[in-house]
C-alpha cells in the first residue's frame, strides 16, 4: 500500500489487481502451517515405528529363545522315549529268563519224580539198592537248590528291570508335560512376534501415507508461495514500470510532479537515478558511481546496493561525491528540518537518536512523507516511509 501511494504522489496510478487471485500471506502461513503439522505427524509415527521395531526385535529374540528351547525339550523328549524303550526291553528280557527259568525247574521237578525219587518205597525196590538211591536224591536236592537259587536272581533282576521301566515312564510322562509346555511358548512368541510385525507394518503404511500427505503440502505450499511471488514481482514490476516512466516525464507536463511541487531539478534527478533501480536486491556493501556492484561478506554474490550504495549512486548523477559510509554522508551538507525536507534529501535512522553515532541507514526523500531505500538484506530497493522509529534528521548534500 506505502508504494502505491507513493506512486500517487509521483502522478502515476496503481496497477490493478491480476484477473487472478494471488495467495494472500495468509495463505502462504496456512499452507506452512499445514506442511509444519503433517511433518509433526510423520516425526510422530517415526517415533511410534522406531518403538514397534524396537518391540518387534525384542519379541522376535524372545521366540528365538522359546524356539531353542522347544527343540532342547524334544531331544531331551526322544532321549526319554528312547530310554524308556530301552528299559522296556531289558525288562522283557528280565521276564523272559525268569520263565525259561521256572520252566527248566519244572521240567527238572517232573523229571526226578518220574526217575523215582519221590518216594522212599521206590528206592528200595530200585536196582542198585538203598546206597543208590541215596546218591541219587542228594543230587536232585543240590541241583533244586541251585534253580531256584537261580530263580530268586532271575526274579530280583526282573523286579529291578520293572523299577528301571516305572521310573523311565515317569521320566517319559515328565518330558512329553515339558516339551508341550516348551511348545505352547513357542507357538505363544511366534503368535506375539506375527502380531507384532503386523501392527509395525501397519505403522510403516501409515506413515507412508503421511509422507505422502507431508509431499502433498509442502508442493501445494510451494505453489502457494510461487504464486505470491510471482503475483507480487508482476505487480512490482508494474510499479517499476510505471514509476520510471513518470520519472522519465518533463515535469512541466505534469500538475502533480514533484518537479512542480518542490521545484528542485537536481533533486529530482536524483530521485529519478535511484528509482531506476527500484526492485534491486539488497547487498551489504554493494553500489558503486556506476550503478549496482556485488558486495561483500553475505553480499558478495549479490549484485545489488546497500543504503550508503544507493545514496552515493544517486547523488553521483549530479555531481556530488559522497563516500560509501553514512556517517561521512551525514556531514556531506547542512541539516535540513523535516518540514522542508525536498526530493534528493537524505533522511538518516539511528538506534539512538540523540547519538548521530549510533546511524545504521540512510534513504534519499522522494516526497509526500516517502523516500526510496535499499533496506536490508534479503529484501528489495523499495519505495517507503520516512515516519518510522529511529529517524534522526536529514541532510541536503552540497559538492
Amino acid at each position: 500500500m506505502g508504494a502505491a501511494l507513493a506512486l500517487t504522489v509521483l502522478g502515476v496510478p496503481a496497477p490493478r489487481a491480476a484477473a487472478d487471485p494471488v495467495p494472500s500471506a495468509r495463505d502462504v502461513a496456512e499452507g506452512k502451517r499445514k506442511v509444519r503439522a503433517r511433518a509433526e505427524e510423520v516425526g510422530r509415527a517415526k517415533g511410534r515405528l522406531a518403538r514397534a521395531d524396537g518391540e518387534l526385535d525384542q519379541l522376535s529374540v524372545q521366540a528365538a529363545a522359546a524356539v531353542e528351547r522347544y527343540h532342547g525339550e524334544m531331544v531331551h523328549l526322544a532321549r526319554a522315549g528312547r530310554a524308556y524303550e530301552d528299559a522296556r526291553r531289558r525288562l522283557a528280557e528280565a521276564e523272559q529268563r525268569y520263565e525259561r527259568e521256572r520252566a527248566d525247574m519244572a521240567a527238572f521237578a517232573a523229571s526226578a519224580y518220574r526217575t523215582g525219587t519221590g518216594t522212599s518205597s521206590w528206592g528200595v525196590a530200585v536196582p542198585g539198592g538203598p546206597q543208590h538211591f541215596l546218591d541219587r536224591a542228594g543230587m536232585v536236592e543240590i541241583m533244586a537248590r541251585r534253580q531256584a537259587g537261580m530263580i530268586d536272581r532271575v526274579e530280583a533282576a526282573r523286579t529291578v528291570a520293572d523299577l528301571f521301566r516305572r521310573r523311565a515312564w515317569n521320566a517319559l510322562v515328565e518330558q512329553r508335560s515339558a516339551a508341550a509346555r516348551a511348545d505352547r511358548a513357542r507357538r505363544a512368541a511366534e503368535t506375539a512376534v506375527a502380531r507384532q510385525r503386523a501392527a509395525t507394518l501397519r505403522i510403516e503404511q501409515e506413515k507412508r501415507e503421511l509422507e505422502r500427505q507431508l509431499y502433498g503440502a509442502r508442493a501445494h505450499a510451494a505453489a502457494l508461495a510461487r504464486r505470491r511471488a510471482e503475483g507480487l514481482a508482476a505487480a512490482r514490476r508494474a510499479r517499476l514500470a510505471a514509476a520510471r516512466a513518470a520519472a522519465r516525464r518533463d515535469p512541466a507536463g505534469s500538475g502533480r510532479s514533484l518537479a512542480k511541487l518542490h521545484g528542485s531539478a537536481r533533486g529530482m534527478t536524483v530521485v529519478r537515478a535511484a528509482l531506476r533501480w527500484l526492485g534491486t536486491p539488497y547487498s551489504w556493501g554493494g553500489g558503486t558511481a556506476a550503478g549496482p556492484s556485488y558486495g561483500i561478506a553475505h553480499g558478495r554474490h549479490i549484485r545489488g546496493f546497500d543504503c550508503s550504495g544507493l545514496a552515493l549512486y544517486a547523488w553521483d548523477k549530479v555531481g556530488v561525491r559522497l563516500d560509501h559510509w553514512t556517517g561521512t554522508q551525514w556531514t556531506a551538507g547542512p541539516r535540513v528540518p523535516t518540514g522542508m525536507l525536498r526530493p534528493g534529501d537524505l533522511v538518516f535512522f539511528a538506534y539512538d537518536t540523540g547519538d548521530p553515532d549510533t546511524i545504521h541507514h540512510v534513504g534519499i526523500y522522494i516526497g509526500g512523507g516517502k523516500m526510496v531505500e535499499a533496506p536490508y538484506t534479503g529484501a528489495h530497493v523499495r519505495i517507503s516511509s520516512i515516519w518510522r522509529n529511529g529517524l534522526i534528521g536529514a541532510v541536503r548534500p552540497v559538492t
